[in-house]
């Protein structure tokens, strides 16, 4: 049929699908051979969605009626989906540079946190700063991921503390969603640590009493689009009992569970989230070989966050042994004052060196297994017709280059997002 106003990119080296059969993850040996097209196009509709993938000669033949708004010519190029960022904490006021020098001398992270830093040294100054503040400064980080290739971010709350700030900081969010052009999944993480004059059980009284009933509410008025509930369940900070009151609350008002666990000590937080029908558990260093399996048994996704444990010298989440569980293996660049790291590849570089996960692996849990982990493999992770046409250019014949030793060097990248209409949006 004749028409016009699409997206084509022709005459590609190599388009990585991914997925082709409408898989929501890929786990076990389904990670050993992506979607991979070779000499293909693809077409994206004026409705922000994949149209057509194929051989280039077919889609030519299929289209040749079409007049299209813009045509690139991917001629030499690999083109993939747009990476998925499962983890990060991108609303935050007050540099935390000085706390380097203390990690080179050795402070552990839950030193510098009695000491007065980390976390609480951000918390005083997310709340001083301005909503517009806290805006502009997220604006400035997202624009650097896009640039690096993301084009899904889950973004946290959890530097307030308190009602105002989190509820400041989810409004901050919600104008960066609306505004685009990258996709957010938001994140409630009032839970992110114990308040100053609390105990772990007060500060989770405040939040199932307080908190979440505000989150309804602002929710049920169309002011705020919350999607996921988080709490950081480690020793010192919420114990597995208040972990477990604050995400069933969670849950209950339909968030989804996305929280951090078994990072700094053994807490058997994944066995907690397997229970609880948890779509997502991060860092997971700690975790325990039952939890592993817990968590492959209930579908609950592994976010790996390499920075963190790169960071703060931790040892290596046991990717391999997750991946050969079937565990559903997704990554995270876990931006944050401490680990400011704004690129997907790089964090897809440090899973494959330091983690040992391979190439096809640390793809897949950059696309579709991170979507998985945010909910949103329906529509995001991979090239499939139907879904959103989020994507990226990368000036090399195939994915490897995204990945490998070429990251260090300039990378040649171009993303592309046709935005949703009003009608298709859903959001």
């Amino acid at each position: 049929m004749a028409g016009g106003h699409r997206l084509l990119l022709e005459n590609a080296q190599q388009v990585v699908m991914v997925c082709a059969r409408g898989e929501r993850f890929l786990a076990r040996d389904a990670l050993h051979s992506l979607a991979v097209l070779e000499g293909a196009s693809l077409v994206v509709g004026t409705d922000g969605f994949i149209k057509a993938i194929g051989r280039a000669d077919a889609i030519q033949t299929l289209f040749s009626e079409e007049t299209f708004e813009e045509r690139i010519d991917c001629s030499g190029k690999c083109i993939l989906p747009g990476l998925v960022d499962a983890h990060t904490h991108p609303v935050w006021a007050g540099e935390r540079v000085h706390e380097f020098a203390m990690k080179l001398a050795g402070a552990t992270y839950m030193e510098i946190h009695q000491a007065g830093g980390g976390i609480n040294f951000t918390v005083e100054h997310t709340r001083q700063a301005s909503e517009e503040e806290l805006f502009c400064s997220l604006q400035q980080r997202l624009q650097c991921m896009m640039r690096a290739g993301t084009t899904l971010v889950e973004c946290k709350s959890g530097y307030g503390l308190n009602l105002e700030t989190e509820l400041k900081m989810l409004r901050v969010i919600e104008r960066a969603r609306r505004q685009g052009p990258i996709g957010i999944s938001a994140t409630y993480c009032g839970a992110h640590s114990v308040p100053k004059g609390k105990t772990a059980t007060e500060a989770a009284d405040e939040i199932i009493n307080n908190h979440l009933p505000k989150l309804k509410e602002l929710g049920s008025r169309g002011e705020i689009h919350v999607d996921n509930i988080d709490v950081f369940c480690e020793k010192g900070v919420f114990d597995l009992n208040s972990t477990r009151r604050i995400l069933q609350s969670g849950k209950d008002l339909g968030l989804q569970i996305n929280f951090h666990g078994d990072e700094l000590h053994p807490m058997k937080a994944a066995e907690l989230g397997a229970e609880l029908g948890a779509q997502a558990i991060s860092h997971l260093e700690e975790v325990s070989d039952e939890g592993i399996a817990a968590m492959a048994t209930a579908r609950s996704s592994a976010v790996l966050l390499p920075t963190t444990a790169y960071m703060l010298r931790l040892k290596q989440p046991r990717a391999r042994k997750m991946l050969d569980e079937g565990v559903i293996v997704a990554l995270g660049s876990d931006f944050n004052p401490n680990a400011y790291c704004l690129s997907m590849p790089m964090v897809m570089h440090l899973a494959c060196v330091n983690m040992r996960m391979s190439m096809p692996e640390a793809l897949a849990a950059a696309t579709i297994n991170a979507a998985y982990a945010l909910g949103k493999s329906h529509t995001h992770g991979s090239l499939e017709v139907g879904k959103q046409g989020d994507l990226i250019i990368i000036n090399s014949s195939s994915f490897g280059g995204l990945q490998s030793t070429t990251v260090w060097k300039q990378v040649s990248l171009m993303i592309c997002q046709v935005p949703l209409s009003d009608e298709s949006s859903g959001q």
